[in-house]
């Protein structure tokens, strides 16, 4: 879950969603309080009741799990490179790299 003003649109529904026994992960970069304390009292409070929280580059990677589902690689790849900063030059390069391969060992 994400959502602007982390301590009412985001907290409030995982705080429920936890109660209501589902496993709920916050995404806490993409969300954002009136106030850096706000937000930061929010996550607390979301780690509180039994919320995980994480960073969207988390989501991405969870989504995609592994290289072997490969249809959804270039996707992926596009969204890192245009927004995962180094993280993303990285995995461009090594996309390159295996892109470079002749299966052959050569």
């Amino acid at each position: 879950m994400a959502g602007p003003w982390t301590e009412i649109r985001a907290a409030m529904p995982a705080i429920q969603a936890t109660g209501e026994d589902y496993d709920v992960y916050a995404v806490t970069d993409a969300s954002g309080g009136v106030s850096v304390e706000a937000h930061e009292m929010a996550v607390r409070r979301m780690i509180k009741a039994g919320v995980t929280p994480l960073n969207w580059l988390a989501v991405v990677a969870e989504r995609q799990r592994d290289r072997a589902r490969e249809e959804t690689v270039p996707g992926r790849a596009e969204i890192l490179v245009r927004h995962g900063g180094a993280g993303g030059i990285a995995f461009a390069w090594e996309t390159q790299l295996l892109a470079g391969r002749t299966g052959n060992g050569a």
